[in-house]
């Protein structure tokens, strides 16, 4: 008696700045197209007829972002993938060949065998607040070199010159805030969240901006997955006998960043943080795993807030 044939249609998608390279699992079938909004769109019917049950792309700095979008309107199940989960997958199944045509393999494999679910899609006011978060944290990077830069030249030419740019980038940093505001006072919803989420002694308008633009999972998940996805869950390092110390590892660094440094106020302004983290110092933990724990508590009160639409006061 023959097996039935499987119903899954897995598609890789390796994605460079000018092309495209598919690949389905299931037939080994493979073709390449331009990274172009025509043949994006022209990719959407083909796909549809294939029944494809899982794509996945990997995340390549802004280059996959027409081709997802374009999926991802059309309804298909599109997943992008951290390229460092892709690349361990091929090593374990023996792939250490790299070529655009083997990336497109090993990501329909991968989408065969782990099946990643498909992440909310963002709308356009996100995806065009998460390019003006981005821009703002390259402002920040440059406006703190140049700082550096200044403090450490004495000639005179190049001092004037420091001075020039750095009141310059001062100057796009204090447009870029306003901008973000603007984009935020745009949407009611998000100026709901906004104004839940700054209700929290420690968060300022950065992080909950980067919330509201990088994590739109949040107050969807429960806690524990809520930690896992934002990288401030710890993970067992045991075999045998031996218990090794718990570490962090993986999640969206881009909300990570700006999780920390609220953290750091709120351990200081916010009486429930500081009482944990007081308390976590007392027994003996280091600072650096207090202060880990009190990311992951923040960000927990975070959650609970936006599944119950509660303020502070009331959480």
């Amino acid at each position: 008696m023959t097996e039935p044939k499987s119903s899954k249609v897995s598609v890789g998608i390796d994605v460079s700045k000018k092309m495209l390279e598919i690949a389905i699992h299931e037939t080994n079938e493979s073709w390449s197209c331009n990274n172009s909004t025509e043949e994006c769109a022209a990719l959407v019917p083909k796909l549809k007829q294939l029944q494809a049950t899982s794509i996945v792309l990997e995340a390549t700095g802004g280059f996959e972002t027409l081709v997802t979008a374009t999926l991802a309107a059309a309804d298909l199940p599109v997943t992008v993938v951290n390229p460092r989960q892709v690349r361990d997958f091929a090593k374990a199944t023996g792939q250490l060949a790299k070529t655009d045509r083997i990336d497109a393999r090993i990501l329909a494999h991968f989408a065969a065998a782990i099946e990643p679910q498909p992440r909310p899609s963002k709308s356009e006011e996100a995806q065009h607040l998460e390019a003006l978060l981005a821009r703002r944290r390259q402002v920040v990077e440059m406006l703190v070199a140049e700082k550096n830069r200044l403090a450490n030249n004495r000639d005179r030419a190049v001092v004037k010159d420091l001075k020039i740019h750095i009141a310059w980038l001062e100057r796009r940093l204090k447009l870029s805030d306003d901008e973000l505001q603007r984009v935020l006072k745009d949407s009611p919803a998000w100026r709901q969240h906004d104004v839940l989420l700054r209700s929290v002694p420690g968060v300022g308008p950065v992080l909950s901006l980067t919330l509201l633009a990088q994590l739109p999972e949040l107050g969807h998940l429960n806690r524990r997955e809520i930690a896992k996805l934002v990288g401030v869950a710890p993970f067992n390092c045991d075999s045998g006998r031996w218990r090794g110390a718990r570490h962090i590892w993986g999640g969206r660094a881009a909300v990570r960043s700006p999780l920390f440094m609220a953290t750091l106020c709120a351990i200081r302004v916010n009486p429930t943080i500081k009482s944990f983290y007081q308390r976590l110092i007392k027994f003996g933990k280091a600072p650096k795993v207090a202060l880990t724990a009190c990311m992951r508590k923040l960000l927990t009160i975070l959650n609970v807030m936006i599944k119950t639409q509660s303020s502070w006061r009331t959480a």
